[in-house]
Formats: C-alpha cells, sequence, structure tokens
C-alpha cells in the first residue's frame, strides 16, 4: 500500500500553531466563523431538547457503530454482494491514487469529459476533482457550499458548510467574478444567492451523462446507499446522470434499516439542527428505465484499517459527519478549519487526521485542542475525542522519543527523568532552582523564563520556586533538623 494521502497539507513545517496563529490574526474570518457556529449551535440544542430520549439513541448508535466495526469485514463483504446481485458493480481501492484511478477509467470508459459531483467528504479525501483534471475530466460541484469553494479556488473549511468562513458580501464577489451569467442587480440576499447558483448548475445537471457521489451510509442487508442533504442538488445527481459512481469510507457500512434509522435520527439534529433531512436519498444497484443504468460503488480504505487497529484510536471511525464537535469547540471557532491542514479539521480531524497519515506526518493536531470536553458532550455517536487526543499525544511523544535524533523537548525530558530518579539529584536541583529564581522572580511570580524555556511564559506566568521544599520543611517541623 502507498503511503496515505489526506489532502495537500495547507500549512508549511510549523504544522497547526503556526497556521492558527495565522488564522487568528484574521478578524473578518473570526468574525464570520463565530457567528454561524453561534447560530448552528442554537439551532442543534433547541431540536436535541426535543427529544427525551436523544442520551438512548446516542447510546444506540454508537452501540451500532461500535458492534459493526468489530465484525467490519464481515459486512462489508454482505455490502458487496447485495449490491452486485441488484445490478452494481464494487470496486475496493486501498489508497486514494487507486481510487483515483478507479473513478478515472469509470469516466472515461463512459466517453464524457464531464462529472456532477454530490458533496462527498470521501472524494474530498482523495483529492479526486484534481485527479480528474490531470485527465482532462472536469468535475463540478453542486452542492452550494462546495460551489462557493470551487469558484474561489479556495479550499473547505468545515465538513458540513465547506464555505463556513465566507459572508455573503465574499459570496456575492465570487458570483460576480465567476459566473458571467448572473443578474447585474444580483444582490447579498441569501435567497437571491441561491436561485443564481440554481441557474448556473441547471445546465449541468441536464446535459452531464456522470455523476460521482458519496454516500452517508451504506446498509449491508440490501446494498442501499443514502445521501441526506438539505438542497436537493443532490438528488438530481444521483437520479438524472446515465451512470452513478459512490466513492465510499469501509467505515460507512451498517448492517440493516433498523440501524440506518438511528442514525437518520441523530444526523439531523446534530448538524443542521433540523428535525429531518429535507432531502434523504437511497439507491439500491440499477433499475431499468429508472435513474442512472450503471452504478459503481468504490470501496475506499486509505488508512482506514489501520485506524481500526488501534482499540482506542478506532472511535474516529465512528463518526458520521455530523461536524456537531467543530461548532462547538472554541479553537476551531478561532483558527477556522484551514488551519487543521487536512480536509478534515476541528476535534475530529484532530483525531482522525494522524491516525489516517501517521502521527509522525501531523504531530501537532493531537495538541489543537484545549481539551474541555465539549465535542464529547454533543458528539452523537459519543466518540470521546479527548480520550483519543491524549491517546495521540502519547504516539507523538513515543515516536519522538524513538527518533535518531532526539528533540530539544525529549533532551529536558530525560534529564528531568535522571533528576526525579534519585532525591539527592532533586535536593540539589531545587537549591539551583531557587538561585536561579530569585534573580528572574518577582511578587512570587516569574514573567520570562530565559531561552527556549520563553514558550511557556509567552502566555502565562511561572510560580517562583518556594524558599524550601516540602522535604526540607519536614525536617526542620518534624525532624528538628534545623
Amino acid at each position: 500500500m502507498s503511503r496515505t494521502f489526506l489532502g495537500l497539507p495547507r500549512h508549511g513545517d510549523g504544522g497547526f500553531p503556526a497556521a492558527a496563529h495565522e488564522a487568528l490574526a484574521d478578524s473578518q474570518l473570526r468574525r464570520n466563523l463565530h457567528k454561524a457556529t453561534t447560530t448552528i449551535r442554537a439551532k442543534r440544542s433547541a431540536v436535541v431538547g426535543e427529544l427525551p430520549d436523544w442520551e438512548a439513541l446516542r447510546d444506540a448508535g454508537a452501540a451500532i457503530k461500535e458492534r459493526t466495526l468489530r465484525h467490519l469485514d464481515v459486512h462489508l463483504e454482505r455490502l458487496e454482494q447485495a449490491v452486485t446481485e441488484r445490478g452494481g458493480t464494487v470496486h475496493w481501492a486501498r489508497d486514494a491514487a487507486e481510487a483515483g484511478r478507479i473513478v478515472g477509467d469509470l469516466v472515461a470508459r463512459t466517453g464524457s469529459r464531464e462529472v456532477v459531483k454530490v458533496k462527498s467528504m470521501a472524494t474530498e479525501e482523495i483529492g479526486l476533482n484534481d485527479s480528474l483534471a490531470e485527465r482532462g475530466i472536469s468535475a463540478y460541484e453542486t452542492d452550494l457550499a462546495e460551489l462557493i469553494v470551487q469558484l474561489g479556488h479556495d479550499t473547505p473549511s468545515h465538513i458540513l458548510v465547506p464555505a463556513i468562513h465566507k459572508n455573503r458580501s465574499e459570496i456575492l464577489e465570487i458570483f460576480r467574478r465567476e459566473m458571467p451569467s448572473v443578474p447585474a442587480d444580483l444582490t447579498d440576499d441569501p435567497r437571491a444567492l441561491a436561485m443564481a447558483a440554481r441557474q448556473h448548475l441547471r445546465e449541468k445537471f441536464l446535459s452531464t451523462r456522470v455523476a460521482v457521489s458519496g454516500a452517508n451510509f451504506a446498509v449491508a442487508d440490501t446494498g442501499t446507499l443514502a445521501v441526506v442533504e438539505s438542497e436537493g442538488n443532490g438528488r438530481m445527481c444521483l437520479t438524472l446522470p446515465d451512470t452513478l459512481i459512490s466513492v465510499v469510507g469501509i467505515e460507512k457500512v451498517v448492517p440493516s434499516w433498523e440501524d440506518l434509522e438511528v442514525f437518520l435520527q441523530l444526523l439531523p439534529r446534530s448538524s443542521t439542527g433540523e428535525r429531518m433531512n429535507p432531502y434523504t436519498s437511497l439507491w439500491t444497484g440499477v433499475t431499468p428505465g429508472d435513474g442512472p443504468q450503471e452504478f459503481h460503488l468504490v470501496l475506499l480504505d486509505n488508512g482506514r484499517t489501520r485506524v481500526l487497529a488501534d482499540t482506542v484510536g478506532r472511535q474516529a471511525l465512528n463518526c458520521i459527519r455530523c461536524s456537531a464537535c467543530l461548532n462547538v469547540c472554541p479553537v476551531y471557532e478561532r483558527t477556522g478549519g484551514h488551519a487543521y491542514g487536512s480536509v478534515y479539521p476541528g476535534p475530529i480531524g484532530a483525531i482522525l487526521t494522524p491516525q489516517l497519515i501517521g502521527v509522525e506526518n501531523a504531530p501537532t493536531l493531537p495538541y489543537a485542542s484545549s481539551l474541555c470536553g465539549a465535542c464529547y458532550d454533543v458528539c452523537p455517536v459519543k466518540i470521546n475525542i479527548p480520550e483519543v487526543l491524549v491517546h495521540l499525544r502519547g504516539q507523538v511523544v513515543e515516536h519522538k522519543r524513538s527518533a535518531r535524533t532526539p528533540s530539544p523537548e525529549g533532551v529536558a525530558m530525560a534529564g528531568l527523568a535522571w533528576v526525579l530518579a534519585d532525591p539527592a539529584r532533586l535536593e540539589r536541583a531545587q537549591r539551583l532552582g531557587r538561585r536561579g529564581a530569585g534573580l528572574l522572580g518577582r511578587d512570587g511570580r516569574i514573567a520570562r523564563l530565559p531561552g527556549p524555556l520563553g514558550g511557556w511564559t509567552d502566555s502565562r506566568d511561572v510560580p517562583a520556586m518556594p524558599p524550601e521544599s516540602f522535604r526540607e520543611w519536614w525536617r526542620r517541623e518534624r525532624l528538628g533538623d534545623a
């Protein structure tokens, strides 16, 4: 298997801290995010509060996911058999390159040079648009937010609302610049913007013969795939073209329709704050004379089996992509999604991305959290994100420890371990520390540590060392040692 691809990093070697620092300087971005996430949080809280059995639903969702992952191989084989029996074709993709190659071959075989796309995190994850473009195939996003991002030559910053970092004025500017057909008097009224996008997409819906989608869920019993959305553009893609290609992560399988019922209650309330999805599209193989006459399901691994092998980290595969954790995260609200450098931002991205691509390739993401636990409180399938974050931080430390060239942090920790291993060493170090602290401290606080230690005091004071240690106090008070 080749190295897992998960979208191009959008920041340099500084990782999340450097990218977050840059994002924090963008006051417009922070205003846009605060307004959007505050609105979504309020809607979610209201509709969740209507259900007296909400916690029972969360327990059921978590149990279904955990049970399914324990027997994932069995359910995937059942799904493949059911799809095949109903006229579809199943392809298995080990990584992003293989998935892109499969989809590109399928599109090329139809003779089409264009595809319309349903909003899909899996296709974002494998960089499908770029992969198709390399083969001369144009991909057109049809979800309004994805369309805004594509026209703006931007990248998504939110799982559910990819253009959450843009306000209405910025969207109007993009439409005027990239859509020659928009009315000259187009305003930033949401309905006017939506109508302009609708007019822009109508021609693509009616003329393009191939569609590419993901799926929110895949039912193993019947081979049925489900897409939930709010605009109806996805349904146009799923019904009008001759050929439908669905790229789906292997963790999206659910055993039965009874299991799907639970998630169709959890997802809309957690994501958009709605009681049910405006559009829930379900399709099973092909039906002669109705809808696409050729259907391909590409089941994507791309690092997921590696995540599955980690008994703590596999919780991340329970995610149903509702983005509730993003909308409550104080870190995400201030930095936005681009700072995470992956298609999966926010708390779920901080635990999913390092596992998919290896913690050595995203060592700063497990630290992109205050560990406040708000993400765990709202997760509809009870993913213990703080637990996984701490677990991954341990893996980051272990990786640094195994490096041929030790990091400054590793050297410091090794020195500290050596000191703490011997009481006499510790007392000598404490005496030396008190002398140094006497030079640096004032009023019992050290405002600025010297050298590289200064990073610790950039945003906090350090208490000055007490005049005597506990051991010294004990000897003086209890043992009479003057």
